[in-house]
């Protein structure tokens, strides 16, 4: 895929800073995004288990989940936040 991009890069002037630089910032937050998605769908799935298997703490058990979720999603806006930093 790399090898396609840089085909095309060539083919239209050159590969330039701008455009790896491009190609870096979306790289940046396409690999920051995957870390969170897969932990956030474990959390939630562990928490529909745990949950069906114990219903009578469902309170305690959705405390946890959400907390866990809050962690996990800030670690997804520090890579959104990097990829603006990147950007100036």
């Amino acid at each position: 895929m790399v090898d396609g991009v840089i085909t095309l890069a060539q083919e239209a002037g050159g590969v330039t800073d701008a455009g790896l630089a491009a190609l870096g910032k979306g790289l940046v937050y396409g690999l920051a995004a995957i870390g969170p998605g897969i932990g956030i769908g474990l959390v939630f799935s562990s928490a529909i288990q745990a949950i069906a298997r114990q219903p009578e703490t469902a309170g305690d058990t959705r405390t946890t989940m959400f907390l866990g979720f809050a962690l996990i999603e800030a670690l997804a806006l520090i890579g959104f936040v990097l990829f603006f930093i990147l950007a100036a």
